[in-house]
């Protein structure tokens, strides 16, 4: 097994965030505080991608009486709770993009008793119109090498989620190396070792990354430095300004199923079943089609307009966890493109005792998540910014680098006031621009700024920022007694996204974050 799915498959801490918390600060469909059972009500694990769902589902509870409780989260995140028995109890269904992934898992897979497809996306790639035209390309006729071959030749650049996380990149990358491998059947690790070469130039392409389809699309719209995005078909037909493309060699397509869980009782299975006969009627199906931009599973429904009804084939789920795992493992720590990031950490007085411990454990448990090839920069503050010590996770020697920062996390200690916009100036001017790889800022502080440059200062400085330097986002984590206006300022001043680790943990928080990274 993979280093990195080791990592995932060991840390509580996510998937305990994940219960806690219905989802981020900025994705919270429920405010109650207990998961208890209810009748009438169905508590629901869903791919973060379902959160569009919420008016179909609101039309089910007026037709029906059945209330969904959603929890959003990344599919293969969600994959590892129930693998690990922590959705016992707690879930009635599972609805994920596919049970693809779940399927590799047998602890996973034997947790869900039934599953039935809601509808379908096909995994695509928008492209700008710009683009497309220069390019000479006829969207039924693209095919995955022709991208490849568009970016060795330095005309294409595109965004996709992070695989590890996110479900939509996952299927992106098994399209892609299904393709490039010429794969007449599910993937094999010859497959992959045979894809490689032609994966590593397909990914110098890849120029933003995230761990959600609808950040990805925010960023996108905010940035507009690539020229298309591959994601999940319905995600890409909301966004104005791309054509969207289904390559004709072979797509991987999320079915959506509902699943019941083993864990549930026969009162909850019942509601279950009720849900998805709901869901797989006409009106609702078609009122799926019109407003997500899926597409229905029932035949007599037509797609929504607009939407290719040309056929494609469908490439095959790898057939095995470990090469599900060796490729996730190959993407991460050798395909794409690495990773800076600058932990802006706070450390003045008021961090003293329990605070301090937990961003301690925090940042060591992190260490095991790191890739190769990533530097990593720690930024302590109080006052000012204390020290600036960076490390590179080394793929001769990595254990170097990760016993760097874990001596430099036991060394932090808390005293001085807090200047979060001085250390934020300083983490920019670190970082600077123009280097080949994903950059971002990590602000984790819990209190508002107390001295040093204010708010009005930094969008001065931030704005004075050439292009490049200014697409590096802020992830600016809330914690302890820091403000989230300000947070959520800096965040949307900087194009990156607040983590919330008061509901849940800081552990989780800074595990959240790596699948922007």
């Amino acid at each position: 097994m993979s280093r990195l799915r080791t990592r995932r498959l060991l840390a509580p801490t996510l998937a305990a965030l994940a219960l806690l918390t219905a989802c981020t600060a900025q994705e919270k469909p429920d405010n109650r505080d207990d998961n208890a059972p209810r009748p009438g009500t169905v508590r629901v694990l869903a791919s973060s991608e379902l959160g569009d769902m919420t008016e179909v589902l609101d039309e089910i509870a007026d037709d029906t009486g059945i209330e969904v409780r959603p929890t959003y989260m990344g599919t293969l995140d969600a994959v590892d709770l129930v693998a690990k028995g922590e959705a016992d109890g707690r879930y009635d269904a599972l609805w994920l993009s596919s049970n693809d992934y779940l399927r590799l898992r047998p602890e996973a897979a034997r947790k869900v008793v039934s599953e039935t497809p809601i509808m379908s996306s096909p995994v695509a790639i928008g492209v700008k119109s710009a683009s497309l035209a220069e390019l000479g390309w006829e969207p039924k006729d693209v095919t995955w090498k022709q991208v490849e071959q568009a970016v060795q030749d330095g005309k294409l650049t595109y965004g996709m989620t992070d695989p590890a996380r996110s479900h939509s990149g996952f299927a992106t990358l098994v399209s892609v190396a299904s393709a490039l491998s010429g794969a007449q059947s599910a993937l094999t690790d010859a497959d992959v070792t045979k894809a490689t070469p032609r994966l590593k130039e397909f990914f110098t392409g890849q120029k933003l990354t995230s761990g959600s389809s609808g950040w990805l699309a925010t960023a996108y719209k905010r940035r507009g430095n690539v020229d298309a995005l591959l994601n999940y078909e319905s995600v890409l037909t909301g966004i104005p300004g791309l054509t969207v493309v289904r390559p004709k060699d072979g797509v991987v397509t999320a079915d959506y199923p509902l699943s019941s869980l083993a864990s549930s009782d026969g009162t909850a299975r019942e509601d279950v079943r009720r849900l998805t006969e709901a869901l797989r009627t006409d009106d609702i199906q078609r009122l799926i089609t019109e407003r997500t931009r899926r597409r229905p599973v029932v035949a007599s429904v037509p797609v929504a307009s607009g939407l290719d009804t040309g056929r494609r084939r469908e490439l095959p789920f790898p057939g095995s966890l470990s090469v599900a795992e060796g490729l996730l493992d190959a993407y991460e720590n050798e395909l794409r493109r690495p990773s800076r990031t600058v932990y802006v950490l706070d450390t003045s007085g008021s961090m003293k005792g329990d605070r301090l411990a937990q961003l301690k454990r925090a940042l060591t448990a992190l260490t095991g998540d790191f890739r190769e090839r990533e530097e990593v920069t720690l930024m302590p503050f109080g006052s000012d910014v204390k020290s600036v010590r960076t490390h590179v996770v080394e793929p001769a020697y990595p254990k170097s680098g990760l016993d760097g920062i874990r001596k430099d996390t036991a060394a932090l200690s808390a005293q001085g006031d807090t200047a979060i916009y001085t250390s934020l100036r300083k983490a920019y001017e670190h970082l600077g621009s123009g280097q080949d790889t994903f950059t971002s800022i990590v602000l984790m502080t819990d209190g508002e700024n107390t001295t040093g440059a204010d708010a009005a200062d930094f969008r001065r400085f931030y704005d004075g920022l050439d292009k490049a330097a200014r697409e590096t986002p802020v992830f600016p984590i809330l914690f302890g007694d820091s403000s989230k206006a300000e947070l959520q300022g800096i965040a949307d001043l900087t194009g990156g996204r607040l983590f919330d680790a008061e509901e849940g943990s800081l552990d989780g928080a800074f595990e959240e974050i790596r699948g922007y990274q």
